[in-house]
Order: C-alpha cells, then sequence, then structure tokens
C-alpha cells in the first residue's frame, strides 16, 4: 500500500507541475471560454482516461523491451529534459479549433490528440517505467491532468487572460530537473 500511495502521490505532484503553462492547459483554457466549463471538464478527463491508460501500459511495458536500469536512466533524464521543455514553453497551433461535433466530443477529440507526444505523456510513460505500476500511476496522472486544467479552466472562465508564467514554468523546471538528477544519481551510483 505504501508503494502506491508514493507512486500516486509523485506521478500527482510531477504531471500537475508538467502541466502548469503546457499547451493542454492552454487548450482547456481556450475551449473554457466558448464551451461550459463542465463539459471541457468532463471532455479533458474523458480524453485523458484513455491518453494516460495508453502511456501507462507503454512506460510498464518497457522493462520487457529493455533492461530496468537502462529504463531508470532514461526517464532520469527525460525528466531532464522537461525541466528544459518547461521553460521553453508551449503554444497553442490550432488545437482550440473546433470539430463538427457536440462540444464534449470537441474538447475530447482535440484534448486526445493535443496530449499525444506531449511532456506530460511522456512524463506518465516514464513514471510508470520508474514505478513499474499501473494503477496509482494512471490514477496519479488523471487526477493532476484534471486538476490542472479545472486550474487553467478557472482563468479562463474568471480571468479571461493568461495568467503569468514565468514563475510557474521557473519552479517547475527545477523540480523537474532535480528530480532528473536524483534519479540519474540513484541509477548510476
Amino acid at each position: 500500500m505504501e508503494d502506491f500511495v508514493i507512486a500516486f502521490i509523485t506521478s500527482l505532484g510531477i504531471v500537475l507541475l508538467a502541466e502548469m503553462g503546457d499547451k493542454t492547459q492552454l487548450l482547456a483554457m481556450a475551449f473554457s471560454a466558448r464551451f461550459p466549463w463542465r463539459t471541457v471538464l468532463r471532455g479533458v478527463f474523458a480524453a485523458t482516461l484513455v491518453n494516460h491508460f495508453l502511456a501507462v501500459m507503454v512506460g510498464n511495458n518497457l522493462e520487457r523491451v529493455l533492461p530496468m536500469e537502462y529504463v531508470k536512466i532514461a526517464a532520469s533524464a527525460a525528466f531532464i529534459l522537461f525541466g528544459f521543455w518547461t521553460l521553453r514553453g508551449d503554444t497553442l497551433k490550432n488545437e482550440d479549433k473546433p470539430f463538427n461535433y457536440s462540444p464534449f466530443w470537441t474538447v475530447a477529440i482535440a484534448f486526445f490528440f493535443a496530449e499525444m507526444g506531449d511532456k506530460t505523456q511522456l512524463a506518465t510513460v516514464a513514471l510508470a517505467a520508474e514505478f513499474n505500476t499501473i494503477v496509482p500511476v494512471w490514477l496519479g496522472t488523471t487526477a493532476a491532468m484534471v486538476i490542472a486544467d479545472a486550474i487553467g479552466i478557472g482563468v479562463g472562465v474568471v480571468l479571461g487572460k493568461k495568467i503569468p508564467e514565468r514563475q510557474i514554468k521557473w519552479v517547475a523546471a527545477c523540480i523537474f530537473i532535480a528530480f532528473g538528477i536524483f534519479g540519474l544519481y540513484e541509477s548510476i551510483f
């Protein structure tokens, strides 16, 4: 049970940080200006459940292809890269253009595809590989996405403008890099 809690809390914290200022959070903000917030949040939740389940399955099965020590080194290096990626920032490139579906399906489909290859999806793969477990990582990363995007939706609804990202990006990037360095140290030494 302790391993479950550690994997859940770590996954929640890392993906919550990764999602701050991420393009999918910006997408949730953009959709919240167009559709009811509950619909946007339900679409984000549905897309994240599916997307992150796939990511966790990939991460959890990496050990079958590669030795676990290599997977852990790669996951740690990925966290360092996520830190630098966070500093670079994301922008929307037509991901917020509506499809010809209901608002729920428009949000869910757009969000699912925007999340493909995104740093939060890659972080989910790395976390699943690191903890070698499915359910706590899946639940933690999904909860983190819903929380972070609910914040984005709230900002989009209440303020209607972009929040200051510079401090959030620097804190998140430093935490990612620290996790990566710590993981590399544990794996190599």
